[in-house]
C-alpha cells in the first residue's frame, strides 16, 4: 500500500509522468485539475484516482530510471542508458569502495549505492553535495547516507583514500585525477570516466598509459526505441542518441 512520505510517479492518459511525495493533507495541481494525495494513501500501486475536473492517473513507485529522471537536480545528470553500462563496465560490487567525483544531483550515486557500494564522492560545489545528499535519502532511504560520504572538495588536488576498488569520474578534466587515482586504486582496481566530448575522452586515455593503467576501452550507448502496434512495427522516430563516452582501464600491478 501506499503511505505518507512514499515516493510516487503519477502517469496521466497522455502519459506525461509527475513525481510527488505523498502527504497525508497534500494535493497535486496540474492543468488537470487537483488530486488530493488521500486518495491514494492506502491504496496499492496501480490506482487510478481522479483529478477535480475528472482526469485519470496511474499511481507507481518510481523506479530508479524514473527518479533519476524526475528528481530534483542542480547539475545535468547521466542518464539510465548510461548508468547501466556504467554499473557493469566499473563492475560495482557489494561493498565496493568506490571514489567518486563529481556527485552532481546524485544519480551516479544511487545507481552505484543501489548496488551495494560503499562511496566517497568529491565535489567543488557544497549545493551540489547537499542535493545529491537529499535524493539519496529520498530515493534509497537513510540506510543509503551510512554507506555514502560526500565532501566538499577538489579531487584535481588529490584523493585522501587508500585501498580503493573503484574510481568513477563525471568531470571536465577526469585525466587530472589520474595520478592521484594510480595511487589510491588496489592493484587491479578500475577507473571510468563520464564525459560529454570525444576530446576529453582522447586526453583522459593520453593519461591513463602513463600511470600505469591497461586495457583501455571507450564506448558510447545509443538507445533506439521501437514503435509496435499490432504487425505495424517500425523504429521511433526519435532515438536517445549522444549523450557522453565512457571511458574505462584497469591499474596494474606493481
Amino acid at each position: 500500500m501506499l503511505e505518507s512520505g512514499d515516493q510516487v510517479l503519477l502517469v496521466d492518459n497522455k502519459k506525461r509522468r509527475y513525481l510527488l511525495t505523498l502527504e497525508a493533507g497534500g494535493e497535486f495541481h496540474s492543468h488537470t485539475g487537483v488530486l488530493s494525495h488521500d486518495d491514494l494513501i492506502g491504496f496499492p500501486e496501480g490506482a487510478t484516482p481522479k483529478s477535480s475536473r475528472g482526469s485519470s492517473f496511474v499511481a507507481f513507485r518510481p523506479t530508479l530510471s524514473d527518479f533519476v529522471l524526475k528528481m530534483p537536480r542542480g547539475a545535468q545528470v547521466i542518464y539510465p542508458k548510461d548508468l547501466g553500462p556504467l554499473l557493469l563496465i566499473a563492475d560495482i560490487f557489494p561493498g565496493a569502495k568506490v571514489f567518486e567525483s563529481g556527485v552532481g544531483s546524485g544519480a551516479l550515486s544511487m545507481t552505484m549505492l543501489r548496488a551495494g557500494a560503499d562511496i566517497t564522492g568529491y565535489d567543488i560545489r557544497e549545493e551540489f553535495v547537499e542535493r545529491a545528499r537529499s535524493n539519496v535519502r529520498t530515493m534509497l532511504g537513510r540506510e543509503a547516507l551510512g554507506r555514502y560520504k560526500v565532501e566538499t572538495r577538489d579531487a584535481y588536488d588529490g584523493i585522501d583514500l587508500v585501498g580503493l576498488d573503484r574510481v568513477v569520474l563525471d568531470l571536465p578534466e577526469p585525466w587530472q585525477v589520474v595520478p592521484h587515482a594510480a595511487q589510491s586504486l588496489q592493484a587491479g582496481g578500475i577507473i571510468v570516466a563520464y564525459t560529454p566530448s570525444i576530446l576529453q575522452a582522447v586526453r583522459f586515455r593520453d593519461a591513463l598509459g602513463a600511470s600505469g593503467f591497461e586495457f583501455a576501452e571507450t564506448i558510447e550507448v545509443l538507445n533506439r526505441s521501437w514503435h509496435i502496434d499490432g504487425q505495424a512495427v517500425r523504429p521511433d522516430h526519435r532515438m536517445v542518441a549522444h549523450t557522453g563516452f565512457l571511458s574505462h582501464a584497469r591499474l596494474l600491478g606493481s
